[in-house]
This record gives C-alpha cells, structure tokens and sequence, in this order.
C-alpha cells in the first residue's frame, strides 16, 4: 500500500490537516492499514519537498498546518494509478520460513504448528467477516479493502491445508544401509583350529 499516494487521493477532495488524513484514511480501510501520527506527517513533508502538496501555514507545526494538492502531486497521483504494480521476486513470507524451519527441527510437531496457524487465521477471517456485516452498504471502498483481505487469508488457509497434506504424506526418511549378518557359531563341543594349526598339523 502506497501510503503516500493515499495521502494524495485523499487530498483531492479538499485541504486537510494531517490528523484529519489519518482519520479518514483508517475509516476508509477499515483500521485493516493503521496509520500512526508520526507516518503520516512524515509522509506530507516528503510530499511538500516534492512540490506535490503545500501547506497553507507554512510557519505552523505540522499538526497545524493544513495541505492541499498541487498540479504537481494531482499528475503524480493520476500517473501511479495508470502504472502497473512493479513485478519482482515473491516477498519472504514469515509463515512459510516459520514452517521451513520447523521441518528441519529435531521432536517438533510441525502439524500441530499448521494448526495452530490455521486456527489464527480463522478467527482473523471471521473479525473481517464480521466488519462487514456491520459496515454500511453504501460504503464500497471498505467492502474492496475487507474482500481483499479476506481473499488474502482464504489463500493463505489454502495452503496450510496443502501443507499439511503434503506433510502427511511424504515418505519417511529412507534407512541406512543394513548391518551384515553375524557369524554362525560353531557347533557345541566343537572347536575349529586356526588354518595355521592345520598347516603344521600336515607336515609332522
């Protein structure tokens, strides 16, 4: 998420103060991306470094002060939105290595790991599931932001399933080689001479 062209987006409808950005910002998603104060004002001053927002107050702090869209920042905004999404390598997904991890550990239960994620996973589906039924129809922007991620953590279910499957299933770990069978013992009240005693046996 671009926080810096949200900041933008939302500059389009009128200035704004930078607590007020935050505010709508998190009533827009949903609390799904908060936001804290020191973001967002960090965020408005690289904007204005930029030239894409300026300040109406310029000597004022900047909970003071009151930004609005320049023509710079509305063509960085409409540029961004026709861009598409830079391709790259896949990020390091932390529950993917967690389970990497668990797999080459000595006595862990790597299953109940699985399921134990899979149980979090599902309360945090069912949180979503339940911001929606509570939000107003009329509110689309936070029903996109909510299907998101609910279609995010249903993908991330998925795989646990599949992991867990694969886990099941996968072939032991193949046995070393076989130790050689022991010598048979020679039969009682038996003895067998060395093969030297033999020898001098056969020349006396």
């Amino acid at each position: 998420m671009s926080i810096r062209h949200a900041m933008l987006a939302l500059l389009t409808e009128a200035p704004k103060y930078g607590l007020q950005l935050r505010q709508e910002f998190e009533a827009r998603t949903g609390e799904v991306w908060p936001l804290n104060v020191g973001q967002v004002y960090t965020t408005l001053q690289r904007l204005e470094r930029e030239g894409h927002v300026e300040s109406d107050d310029a000597g004022r702090d900047g909970a003071q002060k009151r930004y609005r869209l320049t023509a710079d920042g509305e063509r960085e905004l409409h540029t961004w939105l026709r861009t598409p999404p830079q391709a790259g390598p896949p990020p390091r997904d932390e529950l993917v290595m967690k389970v990497q991890v668990a797999m080459r550990l000595p006595q862990v239960d790597v299953t109940g790991i699985l399921q134990a994620h899979r149980r979090r996973i599902v309360e945090e589906m069912q949180h979503y599931t339940h911001l929606k039924a509570d939000a107003s129809p009329d509110d689309v922007g936070l029903g996109l932001v909510v299907d998101a991620e609910l279609f995010r953590l249903e993908a991330v279910v998925r795989w646990l399933d599949a992991a867990d499957a694969r886990l099941r299933t996968r072939p032991t770990t193949p046995a070393g080689p076989a130790d050689p069978p022991p010598a048979a013992d020679a039969p009682a009240g038996r003895t067998t001479r060395p093969d030297s005693d033999k020898t001098s046996g056969a020349r006396r």
